[in-house]
């Protein structure tokens, strides 16, 4: 029974989306985008979990799966095409199995991005609250926009709507960290490696202090990058409002 009533959720959230998206689009935003991807993935697992333990939570799982195969199915055949497809195309460039698979593999990924979200929305004001750091409008990195392009049909839809929440939610998190890091440790790594590897995530690191510096060399810099008593936000110190 849990396999159909997660069915039955599922089925009822989509075409709850999909009716909603034709009178607006606040939904594909934060924070109403946020109560919707809840409300298709976390909250219908931890009830079934508190439930039946882990069988119900599989079940439940299993009975989302299904729903949303049921959707793409139905959205590929009111939406007929003959054009080039993202998920064809990977098929024939490392074939099917191995596209499939590996689209699956990525799932886990929810949970983990879900716990950074929830993060970014429980944590990172206090921070905001207690040090001033930067505040964002969260709704311009956390939403989704691919169901506009033209072609994106059933599964190919599905799966790139997760990529552009994904993106939002990791690159916003990055953001946060990099004031974090530059307020706390802005030291470089012995790791010239490391270094180059993270100064992409990082710029700030070229500004950090060398890795053979001394704590005077880190009381300046942080001393220089946040001036007592300034009345601005103490973000990452290449910023953009710091230009």
């Amino acid at each position: 029974m849990t396999i159909l009533y997660a069915f039955l959720w599922e089925a009822l959230i989509i075409f709850g989306i999909i009716f909603a998206y034709k009178k607006t689009d606040i939904h594909t935003r934060a924070p109403w985008l946020d109560i919707v991807l809840s409300l298709l993935t976390w909250v219908p697992w931890v009830v079934s979990a508190s439930i039946g333990g882990w069988l119900c939570f599989a079940a439940c799982f299993l009975g989302q799966v299904i729903a949303m195969e049921a959707f793409c199915i139905i959205h590929r055949r009111l939406n007929p095409s003959d054009g080039p497809r993202l998920l064809s195309t990977l098929d024939k460039i490392v074939g099917p199995i191995k596209n499939q698979l590996g689209l699956w593999i990525t799932l886990p990924g929810v949970p983990l991005l879900v716990c950074i979200r929830l993060a970014q929305v429980a944590v990172y004001p206090f921070l905001v609250w207690l040090l001033k750091f930067p505040k964002y409008n969260e709704a311009e990195w956390v939403n989704v926009s691919r169901q506009k392009f033209s072609g994106l049909i059933g599964g190919d839809l599905v799966w790139c709507l997760y990529c552009d929440w994904m993106t939002g939610v990791y690159s916003l998190g990055a953001e946060m960290l990099r004031n974090v890091e530059s307020f706390w440790c802005p030291i470089k790594f012995y790791e010239n490696k490391k270094c180059e590897n993270c100064k992409v995530d990082f710029p700030d690191i070229e500004r950090w202090v060398k890795a053979d510096g001394t704590m005077q060399d880190v009381k300046e810099a942080l001393e220089k990058n946040y001036p007592t008593g300034e009345d601005k936000p103490r973000s990452w110190w290449g910023h953009p409002e710091r230009k």
